[in-house]
């Protein structure tokens, strides 16, 4: 992994938001393993995986877009792109199992 010449990664400049995100984030994950230990509903639990896993997506998508945006498009710019276009569509793949 390559860094940039100032030392930080396209997603820095929103890391703020990304970390708020994670925080939210890890209160879901807290407040289903309460609902699991107090044994509430299934659909109820299933309702709020299902927020946890779009929440997860979308910080996952936000720090993506900033890899294309910097990194990748950085590396074509660069002359440099066969191996950044090849591990981002190894990342795609695995992301769309």
């Amino acid at each position: 992994m390559v860094q940039h010449g100032n030392g930080q990664y396209p997603y820095s400049k929103s890391q703020e938001s990304l970390l708020a995100r994670m925080k939210k984030i890890e209160g879901q994950a807290r407040g289903i393993g309460k609902m699991i230990e107090e044994g509430r509903y299934c659909v109820d639990i299933l309702q709020q995986l299902t927020a946890l896993t779009s929440a997860a997506n979308e910080v996952a998508f936000l720090i993506l877009q900033g890899h294309i945006e910097g990194c990748v498009a950085n590396a074509i710019r660069e002359g440099k792109s066969e191996g950044r276009v090849k591990e981002l569509m190894e990342v795609v793949r695995k992301a769309w199992r």
